[in-house]
Protein backbone atom coordinates (compact mmCIF):
# COMPACT_ATOMS: atom_id res chain seq x y z
CA UNK A 1 0.00 0.00 0.00
CA UNK A 2 1.07 3.16 -0.86
CA UNK A 3 2.07 6.19 1.28
CA UNK A 4 -0.29 8.86 2.01
CA UNK A 5 1.40 11.85 -0.16
CA UNK A 6 0.29 15.80 -0.27
CA UNK A 7 1.63 18.49 -1.93
CA UNK A 8 0.41 22.00 -0.16
CA UNK A 9 0.51 24.66 -2.85
CA UNK A 10 0.67 28.38 -3.17
CA UNK A 11 1.58 28.78 0.56
CA UNK A 12 1.45 32.68 1.10
CA UNK A 13 4.50 32.04 3.74
CA UNK A 14 5.99 28.92 5.05
CA UNK A 15 7.60 29.52 8.32
CA UNK A 16 10.84 27.88 8.19
CA UNK A 17 14.07 27.95 10.65
CA UNK A 18 16.39 30.96 10.77
CA UNK A 19 19.42 28.70 10.47
CA UNK A 20 20.60 24.94 9.54
CA UNK A 21 21.47 24.64 13.31
CA UNK A 22 18.98 23.28 15.97
CA UNK A 23 19.55 25.83 19.01
CA UNK A 24 17.07 28.26 20.41
CA UNK A 25 16.17 31.55 19.35
CA UNK A 26 17.76 34.04 21.74
CA UNK A 27 17.55 37.56 22.21
CA UNK A 28 17.32 39.89 18.33
CA UNK A 29 16.81 36.91 16.62
CA UNK A 30 13.19 36.36 17.90
CA UNK A 31 12.29 39.30 15.99
CA UNK A 32 13.06 37.71 12.66
CA UNK A 33 11.32 35.91 10.70
CA UNK A 34 12.33 33.42 7.48
CA UNK A 35 9.37 33.26 5.34
CA UNK A 36 9.13 31.16 2.30
CA UNK A 37 6.66 33.04 0.10
CA UNK A 38 4.57 31.46 -2.95
CA UNK A 39 5.85 28.20 -1.87
CA UNK A 40 5.22 24.58 -1.59
CA UNK A 41 5.61 21.35 0.87
CA UNK A 42 5.14 17.67 -0.13
CA UNK A 43 4.36 15.67 3.01
CA UNK A 44 4.72 11.66 2.32
CA UNK A 45 4.22 8.96 4.97
CA UNK A 46 3.81 11.27 8.15
CA UNK A 47 6.85 13.09 7.30
CA UNK A 48 8.21 16.19 5.42
CA UNK A 49 9.63 15.26 2.44
CA UNK A 50 11.03 18.13 0.50
CA UNK A 51 9.58 22.03 -0.28
CA UNK A 52 10.55 25.19 -2.35
CA UNK A 53 8.98 27.70 -4.28
CA UNK A 54 6.05 27.36 -7.04
CA UNK A 55 8.90 28.14 -9.37
CA UNK A 56 10.71 25.10 -8.41
CA UNK A 57 7.56 22.54 -8.22
CA UNK A 58 7.69 21.14 -11.48
CA UNK A 59 11.62 20.96 -11.38
CA UNK A 60 11.83 19.15 -7.74
CA UNK A 61 9.10 16.84 -7.29
CA UNK A 62 8.78 13.91 -10.45
CA UNK A 63 6.11 13.69 -12.48
CA UNK A 64 4.56 10.56 -10.27
CA UNK A 65 4.53 12.30 -7.33
CA UNK A 66 2.72 15.30 -8.88
CA UNK A 67 0.17 13.41 -10.82
CA UNK A 68 -0.47 11.25 -7.39
CA UNK A 69 -0.35 13.39 -4.48
CA UNK A 70 -3.06 15.00 -2.88
CA UNK A 71 -3.20 18.96 -3.04
CA UNK A 72 -4.19 21.57 -1.16
CA UNK A 73 -4.66 25.11 -2.41
CA UNK A 74 -3.27 27.07 0.35
CA UNK A 75 -3.34 30.74 -1.66
CA UNK A 76 -3.38 33.64 1.27
CA UNK A 77 -2.28 30.92 3.90
CA UNK A 78 0.79 30.41 6.23
CA UNK A 79 1.79 27.24 6.90
CA UNK A 80 3.94 27.02 10.21
CA UNK A 81 4.92 24.07 12.61
CA UNK A 82 2.61 22.36 14.96
CA UNK A 83 2.78 24.94 18.98
CA UNK A 84 4.28 23.24 21.36
CA UNK A 85 2.90 22.99 25.03
CA UNK A 86 5.90 22.56 27.58
CA UNK A 87 3.63 23.08 30.70
CA UNK A 88 0.45 21.67 31.62
CA UNK A 89 -1.85 19.51 34.07
CA UNK A 90 -3.87 17.45 31.87
CA UNK A 91 -4.88 15.36 34.49
CA UNK A 92 -7.19 16.38 37.03
CA UNK A 93 -10.62 15.28 38.36
CA UNK A 94 -12.58 18.55 38.61
CA UNK A 95 -13.07 21.97 37.60
CA UNK A 96 -12.61 24.55 40.46
CA UNK A 97 -14.76 27.84 38.98
CA UNK A 98 -15.73 28.53 43.02
CA UNK A 99 -12.08 29.62 43.65
CA UNK A 100 -12.46 32.17 40.73
CA UNK A 101 -15.40 33.74 42.49
CA UNK A 102 -13.61 33.35 45.87
CA UNK A 103 -10.83 35.31 44.11
CA UNK A 104 -13.36 37.71 42.92
CA UNK A 105 -14.49 38.82 46.10
CA UNK A 106 -11.11 39.57 47.71
CA UNK A 107 -9.19 36.05 48.51
CA UNK A 108 -5.82 35.61 48.33
CA UNK A 109 -4.05 32.37 46.02
CA UNK A 110 -2.73 31.87 49.36
CA UNK A 111 -5.31 32.40 51.51
CA UNK A 112 -7.70 29.71 49.07
CA UNK A 113 -4.75 27.33 49.58
CA UNK A 114 -4.75 27.68 53.40
CA UNK A 115 -8.65 27.19 53.63
CA UNK A 116 -8.18 23.89 51.64
CA UNK A 117 -8.33 25.15 47.98
CA UNK A 118 -6.13 25.50 45.20
CA UNK A 119 -3.78 22.07 44.77
CA UNK A 120 -5.00 20.04 47.97
CA UNK A 121 -8.85 20.71 46.39
CA UNK A 122 -7.63 18.86 43.78
CA UNK A 123 -6.05 16.60 45.07
CA UNK A 124 -8.59 15.37 47.66
CA UNK A 125 -10.75 15.16 44.65
CA UNK A 126 -8.61 12.91 42.60
CA UNK A 127 -8.49 10.75 45.13
CA UNK A 128 -12.08 9.85 44.65
CA UNK A 129 -11.68 9.37 41.04
CA UNK A 130 -10.55 5.92 38.60
CA UNK A 131 -7.86 6.24 36.43
CA UNK A 132 -10.37 4.75 33.56
CA UNK A 133 -12.41 8.51 34.45
CA UNK A 134 -9.20 10.43 34.52
CA UNK A 135 -8.11 8.94 31.44
CA UNK A 136 -11.38 9.49 29.77
CA UNK A 137 -11.86 13.07 31.03
CA UNK A 138 -7.86 13.77 29.98
CA UNK A 139 -8.45 12.49 26.63
CA UNK A 140 -11.23 14.40 25.71
CA UNK A 141 -8.88 17.51 26.90
CA UNK A 142 -5.93 16.50 24.85
CA UNK A 143 -8.00 15.76 21.29
CA UNK A 144 -9.66 19.57 21.96
CA UNK A 145 -5.82 20.77 22.34
CA UNK A 146 -4.64 18.81 19.27
CA UNK A 147 -7.74 20.30 17.29
CA UNK A 148 -6.47 24.04 18.36
CA UNK A 149 -3.05 23.69 16.99
CA UNK A 150 -1.01 21.46 19.88
CA UNK A 151 1.77 19.55 18.49
CA UNK A 152 3.45 17.99 21.52
CA UNK A 153 2.41 18.07 25.27
CA UNK A 154 4.51 17.89 28.69
CA UNK A 155 2.11 16.48 31.02
CA UNK A 156 2.59 17.18 35.00
CA UNK A 157 1.62 14.62 37.89
CA UNK A 158 1.04 16.62 41.32
CA UNK A 159 -2.53 16.29 42.21
CA UNK A 160 -2.28 13.22 44.03
CA UNK A 161 0.14 13.80 47.21
CA UNK A 162 0.67 10.81 48.12
CA UNK A 163 2.61 7.58 46.67
CA UNK A 164 -0.68 6.18 45.87
CA UNK A 165 -2.73 8.80 44.13
CA UNK A 166 1.09 10.17 42.48
CA UNK A 167 1.28 6.66 41.09
CA UNK A 168 -2.42 6.71 39.80
CA UNK A 169 -1.63 10.19 37.67
CA UNK A 170 1.32 8.73 36.16
CA UNK A 171 0.09 5.74 34.91
CA UNK A 172 -2.61 8.16 33.62
CA UNK A 173 -0.25 9.85 31.93
CA UNK A 174 1.20 7.13 30.68
CA UNK A 175 -1.69 5.43 29.18
CA UNK A 176 -2.35 8.76 27.13
CA UNK A 177 1.02 8.40 26.09
CA UNK A 178 0.61 5.58 24.89
CA UNK A 179 -2.60 6.55 22.72
CA UNK A 180 -1.68 10.06 21.87
CA UNK A 181 -0.69 10.62 18.27
CA UNK A 182 1.61 13.67 19.25
CA UNK A 183 4.61 13.25 21.70
CA UNK A 184 3.57 13.66 25.44
CA UNK A 185 6.34 14.00 28.25
CA UNK A 186 5.19 12.72 31.88
CA UNK A 187 6.63 15.15 34.49
CA UNK A 188 6.57 13.85 38.18
CA UNK A 189 5.72 17.01 40.50
CA UNK A 190 5.40 15.10 43.97
CA UNK A 191 6.56 18.60 44.83
CA UNK A 192 3.29 20.18 44.52
CA UNK A 193 1.92 21.39 48.03
CA UNK A 194 2.82 19.63 51.30
CA UNK A 195 -0.33 17.95 52.44
CA UNK A 196 -2.51 19.16 55.51
CA UNK A 197 -1.48 15.34 57.23
CA UNK A 198 1.57 16.22 57.54
CA UNK A 199 2.54 18.55 60.59
CA UNK A 200 5.81 17.85 59.63
CA UNK A 201 7.28 18.91 55.83
CA UNK A 202 10.47 17.25 55.92
CA UNK A 203 8.17 13.98 56.89
CA UNK A 204 6.25 14.11 53.58
CA UNK A 205 9.63 15.43 52.02
CA UNK A 206 11.84 12.12 52.91
CA UNK A 207 8.21 10.53 51.50
CA UNK A 208 8.93 11.92 48.25
CA UNK A 209 12.43 10.57 48.09
CA UNK A 210 12.40 7.82 49.88
CA UNK A 211 9.38 6.51 48.29
CA UNK A 212 7.90 8.49 45.72
CA UNK A 213 10.75 9.05 43.40
CA UNK A 214 11.81 5.32 43.88
CA UNK A 215 8.44 3.96 42.91
CA UNK A 216 8.19 6.17 39.64
CA UNK A 217 11.59 5.37 38.38
CA UNK A 218 11.11 1.33 38.81
CA UNK A 219 8.02 1.79 36.68
CA UNK A 220 9.30 3.93 33.94
CA UNK A 221 6.41 6.64 34.59
CA UNK A 222 8.57 9.72 34.38
CA UNK A 223 10.58 11.83 32.08
CA UNK A 224 11.00 14.85 34.37
CA UNK A 225 11.09 15.98 37.77
CA UNK A 226 9.40 19.15 39.17
CA UNK A 227 9.13 21.03 41.98
CA UNK A 228 6.86 24.05 42.87
CA UNK A 229 9.56 26.42 44.66
CA UNK A 230 7.69 29.37 45.72
CA UNK A 231 6.48 31.57 48.84
CA UNK A 232 4.68 29.11 51.00
CA UNK A 233 5.31 26.01 49.24
CA UNK A 234 9.11 24.54 48.91
CA UNK A 235 12.17 26.46 49.70
CA UNK A 236 15.35 26.77 47.28
CA UNK A 237 17.20 23.92 49.48
CA UNK A 238 14.60 21.41 49.94
CA UNK A 239 13.80 22.06 45.78
CA UNK A 240 17.73 21.19 45.10
CA UNK A 241 17.32 18.46 47.68
CA UNK A 242 14.31 16.47 45.77
CA UNK A 243 15.59 17.33 42.22
CA UNK A 244 19.36 15.90 43.20
CA UNK A 245 17.57 12.73 44.70
CA UNK A 246 15.31 12.58 41.11
CA UNK A 247 18.51 12.78 38.54
CA UNK A 248 19.95 9.59 40.84
CA UNK A 249 16.61 7.55 39.49
CA UNK A 250 17.13 9.49 36.03
CA UNK A 251 14.56 11.81 36.35
CA UNK A 252 16.01 15.33 34.53
CA UNK A 253 14.80 18.55 36.72
CA UNK A 254 12.47 21.08 36.05
CA UNK A 255 10.93 23.58 38.47
CA UNK A 256 8.47 25.96 39.19
CA UNK A 257 9.93 29.01 40.09
CA UNK A 258 8.99 32.58 40.89
CA UNK A 259 5.27 32.88 40.22
CA UNK A 260 4.23 34.20 43.82
CA UNK A 261 7.43 35.97 44.57
CA UNK A 262 11.21 35.50 44.41
CA UNK A 263 12.10 32.31 45.75
CA UNK A 264 15.33 31.00 44.95
CA UNK A 265 13.77 28.88 42.18
CA UNK A 266 15.62 30.07 39.40
CA UNK A 267 19.06 29.49 41.60
CA UNK A 268 17.89 26.40 42.50
CA UNK A 269 17.00 25.24 39.06
CA UNK A 270 20.46 26.68 37.36
CA UNK A 271 22.27 24.90 39.85
CA UNK A 272 21.00 21.50 39.16
CA UNK A 273 21.40 22.02 35.22
CA UNK A 274 16.89 21.87 35.08
CA UNK A 275 15.68 21.86 31.67
CA UNK A 276 13.36 24.51 32.37
CA UNK A 277 12.40 27.31 35.03
CA UNK A 278 8.64 28.15 34.53
CA UNK A 279 6.44 31.19 34.80
CA UNK A 280 9.04 33.86 36.48
CA UNK A 281 6.38 36.88 36.90
CA UNK A 282 9.37 37.46 39.56
CA UNK A 283 12.73 38.23 38.90
CA UNK A 284 15.62 40.54 39.36
CA UNK A 285 19.01 41.08 37.69
CA UNK A 286 20.60 37.83 39.62
CA UNK A 287 18.59 35.46 37.93
CA UNK A 288 18.76 37.07 34.56
CA UNK A 289 22.65 36.70 34.86
CA UNK A 290 22.30 33.28 35.62
CA UNK A 291 20.29 31.62 33.55
CA UNK A 292 22.12 33.82 31.02
CA UNK A 293 25.11 31.64 31.95
CA UNK A 294 23.04 28.49 31.78
CA UNK A 295 21.17 26.30 29.26
CA UNK A 296 18.21 26.57 31.13
CA UNK A 297 14.72 27.61 29.32
CA UNK A 298 12.90 30.28 30.34
CA UNK A 299 9.21 29.35 29.96
CA UNK A 300 6.61 32.02 29.84
CA UNK A 301 2.93 31.24 31.28
CA UNK A 302 0.97 34.62 30.72
CA UNK A 303 -1.94 33.11 31.03
CA UNK A 304 -1.54 32.00 34.48
CA UNK A 305 -0.57 35.62 35.22
CA UNK A 306 -3.61 36.61 33.32
CA UNK A 307 -6.91 34.19 35.20
CA UNK A 308 -4.87 35.27 38.53
CA UNK A 309 -4.44 38.93 37.81
CA UNK A 310 -1.03 39.01 39.06
CA UNK A 311 2.21 41.24 37.55
CA UNK A 312 2.65 39.01 33.81
CA UNK A 313 6.38 37.53 33.53
CA UNK A 314 9.02 40.72 32.09
CA UNK A 315 9.48 38.83 28.69
CA UNK A 316 11.26 42.16 27.60
CA UNK A 317 13.98 41.89 29.92
CA UNK A 318 14.29 38.17 29.68
CA UNK A 319 14.86 38.53 25.77
CA UNK A 320 17.02 41.58 26.39
CA UNK A 321 19.00 39.47 28.77
CA UNK A 322 19.56 37.14 25.53
CA UNK A 323 17.25 34.63 26.84
CA UNK A 324 15.37 31.93 24.90
CA UNK A 325 12.35 32.34 26.24
CA UNK A 326 9.78 29.87 25.52
CA UNK A 327 5.94 30.08 25.89
CA UNK A 328 3.56 27.25 27.46
CA UNK A 329 -0.40 27.29 28.94
CA UNK A 330 0.12 26.09 32.80
CA UNK A 331 -3.39 24.30 31.59
CA UNK A 332 -5.31 23.75 34.82
CA UNK A 333 -8.08 23.69 36.56
CA UNK A 334 -7.32 26.25 39.36
CA UNK A 335 -4.97 28.94 37.87
CA UNK A 336 -5.60 28.76 33.64
CA UNK A 337 -8.12 26.74 32.50
CA UNK A 338 -7.84 27.07 29.31
CA UNK A 339 -4.88 25.26 27.23
CA UNK A 340 -5.43 26.78 23.95
CA UNK A 341 -1.58 27.89 22.76
CA UNK A 342 -3.11 30.47 20.22
CA UNK A 343 -4.78 32.82 23.01
CA UNK A 344 -0.88 32.49 24.73
CA UNK A 345 0.42 33.66 21.61
CA UNK A 346 -2.24 36.57 21.95
CA UNK A 347 -1.35 37.00 25.69
CA UNK A 348 2.35 37.12 24.86
CA UNK A 349 1.98 40.28 22.58
CA UNK A 350 -0.31 42.15 24.70
CA UNK A 351 0.41 41.08 28.06
CA UNK A 352 4.06 40.64 27.45
CA UNK A 353 5.16 43.32 24.80
CA UNK A 354 6.44 39.97 22.70
CA UNK A 355 6.18 41.12 19.02
CA UNK A 356 4.18 38.35 16.67
CA UNK A 357 7.54 36.61 15.53
CA UNK A 358 9.18 36.43 18.88
CA UNK A 359 5.81 34.56 20.32
CA UNK A 360 5.75 31.96 17.49
CA UNK A 361 9.30 31.11 17.74
CA UNK A 362 8.98 31.23 22.14
CA UNK A 363 5.71 28.66 21.21
CA UNK A 364 7.67 25.89 18.54
CA UNK A 365 11.39 25.79 18.96
CA UNK A 366 12.40 27.32 22.15
CA UNK A 367 9.16 25.67 24.03
CA UNK A 368 10.37 21.99 22.42
CA UNK A 369 13.89 22.62 24.38
CA UNK A 370 12.00 22.95 27.29
CA UNK A 371 10.58 19.09 26.45
CA UNK A 372 14.13 17.72 24.69
CA UNK A 373 12.24 17.23 21.71
CA UNK A 374 14.02 20.07 19.55
CA UNK A 375 15.04 17.14 17.58
CA UNK A 376 11.53 15.88 16.63
CA UNK A 377 9.19 19.08 16.64
CA UNK A 378 8.70 22.84 16.64
CA UNK A 379 10.62 22.99 13.27
CA UNK A 380 9.41 23.12 9.60
CA UNK A 381 12.52 20.59 8.02
CA UNK A 382 12.69 17.49 5.69
CA UNK A 383 12.94 14.53 7.92
CA UNK A 384 10.55 16.25 10.74
CA UNK A 385 6.90 14.62 11.36
CA UNK A 386 4.09 16.54 9.43
CA UNK A 387 3.13 18.57 12.35
CA UNK A 388 1.63 21.73 10.53
CA UNK A 389 -0.66 24.26 10.88
CA UNK A 390 -2.60 26.24 7.97
CA UNK A 391 -3.64 29.47 8.65
CA UNK A 392 -6.94 31.07 7.31
CA UNK A 393 -6.61 33.21 4.65
CA UNK A 394 -4.84 36.12 6.33
CA UNK A 395 -3.08 39.24 5.71
CA UNK A 396 0.13 38.65 7.85
CA UNK A 397 1.51 36.84 10.87
CA UNK A 398 1.13 39.40 13.39
CA UNK A 399 -2.88 38.58 12.66
CA UNK A 400 -2.46 35.80 14.58
CA UNK A 401 -2.22 37.27 18.23
CA UNK A 402 -3.79 40.39 16.75
CA UNK A 403 -7.22 38.49 16.22
CA UNK A 404 -7.62 37.11 19.72
CA UNK A 405 -10.13 35.17 20.92
CA UNK A 406 -10.67 33.70 17.29
CA UNK A 407 -8.41 31.12 15.84
CA UNK A 408 -6.72 32.12 12.71
CA UNK A 409 -6.04 28.38 12.23
CA UNK A 410 -8.39 26.99 9.49
CA UNK A 411 -6.53 23.30 9.27
CA UNK A 412 -4.55 21.17 11.87
CA UNK A 413 -2.49 17.87 10.11
CA UNK A 414 -0.68 15.65 12.53
CA UNK A 415 1.43 13.07 10.96
CA UNK A 416 0.86 13.92 7.73
CA UNK A 417 -3.35 13.60 8.40
CA UNK A 418 -5.83 16.26 8.27
CA UNK A 419 -7.73 16.41 11.82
Amino acid sequence: MASESTIFLHIKGLWLPLTSDIKPVKGASLKEMNLLANAWIWIEGGFIRKFGTMESLTGDLPPSILQTADTVDCSGRFVLPSWVDAHSHLVFAAWRESEMELRLQGATYMEIAAAGGGILNSAHRLEQVSEEQLFDDAWERLDNLISMGTGALEIKSGYGLSLESELKMLRVIRKIREASPIPIKATFLGAHAIPKVFTDRNVYIDLIINQMIPAVAQEGLADYCDVFCDKGFFTREETVRILNEGLKYGLLPKVHANELDRSGGVQAGVEVGAISVDHLECVDQEELDLLAGSSTIPVLLPGTAFFLGIHPPPARRLIEAGLPVALSTDYNPGTCPSGNMELVISMAATMLKMEPSEAIHAATINSSFAMNLENTTGRIEIGKAANLLVTKPIPSIAFIPYHFGETSIEQVWVNGKRR
